[in-house]
């Protein structure tokens, strides 16, 4: 199972890369992914949508289940990904890269996260 030890990690199997100005790409993880098999659907939020912490951010459709991804913190979508939403497959192939699902600008400091370490011990 691939955890890049550059992101930090939610309990609810997502990732975070921070960026510039503040934002953050988020994301779901490789063992996410996976549990939920060949994906076939992604419902992204509005630039610009609010979101609370632990709120919606997002669905992701497999031809097993349909898997609910939440915010890690309240904040603003700055960005979605549009190339996943035309081909969510993506995140199956490139979870980390190309299959990221938006990018957010927290209102609220980030909580701990956990690093790769502590995230690679959830899984296991």
């Amino acid at each position: 199972m691939l955890i890049p030890e550059d992101l930090i990690y939610t309990e609810e199997h997502e990732w975070l890369r921070p960026g510039q100005g503040g934002t953050f790409r988020v994301g779901i993880t490789d063992y996410a992914q996976d549990q939920l098999g060949d994906i076939v659907f992604v419902d992204l939020p509005e630039v610009g949508a609010s979101v609370d912490a632990g709120g919606l951010l997002a669905e992701v459709e497999s031809t097993k289940s349909v898997g609910e991804v939440y915010a890690p913190v309240a904040g603003t979508v700055t960005a979605v990904n549009e190339s996943v939403a035309a081909q969510p497959e993506t995140i199956n192939s490139d979870p980390y890269g190309e299959g990221w699902l938006v990018e957010m600008e927290p209102t609220d400091p980030l909580p701990t996260f956990l690093d790769a370490a502590a995230y690679r011990a959830l899984i296991e």
